[in-house]
């Protein structure tokens, strides 16, 4: 699969970038990488409209106080793996996680420590909301919860809900490379409860205690009826991906949805919101 790279540069750079980051999720753009004064986004090839991208650069050049200039660059399947190695950024939450890749020096750390290897199934640009996510997972009790992770991707999250004491991980991801990514990295973190599936929300059957979906608003929004569908009364609901911009417009759809907001979590301009089914 082929990806497209557009690289913006930003004249001022902020808020623009958080402006932009907005426009183009709307857009199916998935990773985002941010070098001030640059924006780079990442979208699959297929999914890049011409006519959507130019309504987003007539946006910005309505904006007098903004001075950009872009490129685009067609990333080949095979040089897509060395992208993502190449920014691939640890995560690291307090004493408690580290979320690394192979090619990363382990300090001494007494916490848990998760070893991803990052492929094509890991987006830079969202490790706030992985962080976000991970944090909110250690103050759960996940000790013999069903749990399904939404848009796995690499399976971090479902791997750490295994090592948190889940009794069972279904995770989903629409994307076959990703699903093949969560096997594999699960076998590396030796966890043996964890089934990875492809499919979108509506293959997805049984009833879960938790489920955790880090993917994007428009996906989210669109899945909530689902989600309500497949949690337990008094099940939980985490959700990432988003801008703390997008956090009124999901809380009233998960409303919608007999989903009761109970917090938000929020981190460098991300959001991580929390529900209980009703």
């Amino acid at each position: 699969m082929n990806y497209i790279e557009v690289e913006f540069n930003l004249s001022p750079f902020n808020p623009w970038n958080e402006v932009l980051i907005a426009y183009l999720s709307e857009q199916d753009f998935e990773s985002f990488q941010e070098e001030k004064p640059k924006v780079k986004a990442y979208i699959q090839e297929e999914l890049f409209q011409k006519e959507n991208f130019e309504v987003i650069l007539k946006e910005l050049n309505s904006q007098k106080e903004l001075d950009f200039s872009y490129n685009l660059t067609l990333i080949p399947q095979q040089n897509w793996n060395a992208v993502w190695e190449s920014q691939f950024e640890p995560v690291i939450i307090e004493d408690k996680l580290q979320i690394i890749a192979p090619f990363h020096r382990v300090n001494d750390f007494s916490g848990q420590i998760i070893v991803i290897e990052p492929k094509m199934s890991f987006g830079t640009g969202h490790h706030q909301t992985t962080y976000l996510m991970c944090k909110t997972m250690f103050d759960l009790d996940l000790k013999d919860q069903v749990v399904l992770d939404m848009g796995s991707g690499t399976g971090v999250l479902a791997i750490l809900a295994e090592k948190l004491g889940a009794l069972h991980v279904d995770a989903y991801d629409i994307e076959p490379w990703s699903v093949e990514n969560c096997r594999e990295n699960s076998e590396k973190n030796d966890c043996h409860n964890i089934s990875s599936y492809l499919g979108d929300i509506d293959q997805v059957s049984g009833n879960f205690n938790l489920i955790l979906a880090n993917i994007n608003k428009n996906v989210l929004k669109a899945h909530l009826p689902g989600y309500s569908n497949l949690l337990y009364s008094g099940g939980t609901l985490l959700l990432s991906g988003f801008f703390t911009s997008d956090e009124n417009e999901l809380k009233l759809a998960a409303n919608e949805n007999n989903l009761e907001f109970e917090y938000s979590e929020n981190r460098e301009g991300w959001s991580m919101l929390k529900f209980i089914k009703l």
